[in-house]
């Protein structure tokens, strides 16, 4: 098999089924297990990979195997395979905390480890995933997982200790978009608009918006002040919205998640 999931859970399942989309890896190539059995067999029925309840089988067989259980159970399934591991297996891990060094020391010996950190927009194909590596991964072994990686979304290498800030800026930030998105919805509702609308509205303007900023290179400030006409209505709305703290507090939300993620790493 070239890719293996052991945890087949909402976010493997938006990875196996942005991969066998964008056809990087076909469904015949990829096994998967999970504790929660009725689970995987939906996920074996929907997304045609096979499947199986032997953790080792998915080891033994797989190029790029991918952990994608929580993190508490990280030791426990690490423990299981460690065994069967071979020495060209690239194990890739998706759990906030776990770093490339304690991994590796969960394993008691010298393995090709990938730490990355995607998030929840896989599921559409538009996730944002952050990558990092030990030097045991060759470059054309990292090049391999990025293309996989890339088949549901956007892919970017960065150091080790930039993952705590990945957490706080995208790994956990759907969160607070989708608070966004529902808060722009309310206000649409309060003056008038219908339910279904106004989250169409507000989910679409921000999807435009992101885009843009991607698009165009521009700063965030210059295309906001495109925006903000003299004496306008946009210009009254920052204004109200610099004056109840808009800014500050999702900065302070982001740190706050960071250093819950530093915490992590620690216990």
């Amino acid at each position: 098999m070239k890719l293996g999931f052991i945890g087949c859970g909402n976010m493997a399942q938006a990875m196996i089924a942005g991969v066998i989309k964008a056809k990087i890896v076909s469904e015949k190539e990829i096994i998967a297990s999970d504790k929660h059995r009725p689970n995987l067999e939906k996920a074996g029925e929907q997304l045609g990979i096979k499947i199986t309840d032997d953790n080792k089988e998915i080891a033994s067989s797989s190029k790029i195997l991918i952990l994608s259980v929580k993190p508490v159970f990280y030791d426990e399934v690490i423990q299981e395979i460690t065994s069967v591991i071979g020495e060209e297996t690239v194990v890739v891990t998706i759990a906030p905390g776990k770093t490339l060094e304690e991994v590796e020391r969960a394993f008691g010996k010298k393995v090709k480890i990938i730490r990355t950190m995607p998030n929840t927009p896989a599921m559409v194909g538009a996730g944002m995933t952050a990558m990092c590596a030990n030097d045991q991964v060759s470059e054309k072994e990292i090049h391999k997982v990025k293309e996989t990686l890339e088949g549901f979304g956007r892919v970017e290498m960065v150091s080790e200790y930039m993952m705590d800030a990945v957490v706080a800026v995208s790994g956990s930030a759907p969160a607070y978009v989708f608070m966004l998105i529902d808060a722009l919805a309310d206000g649409a509702v309060l003056k008038g608009m219908g339910r279904r609308e106004a989250r169409i509205f507000a989910a679409q303007t921000v999807m435009g918006s992101g885009k843009m900023v991607l698009e165009t290179g521009l700063h965030p400030a210059e295309l906001k002040d495109m925006v903000c006409s003299p004496g306008g209505t946009t210009i009254e709305a920052v204004r109200k919205l610099e004056a109840e703290g808009f800014r500050s507090g999702i900065i302070e939300a982001m740190a706050a998640c960071a250093e819950k993620s530093q915490n992590m790493e620690k216990d």
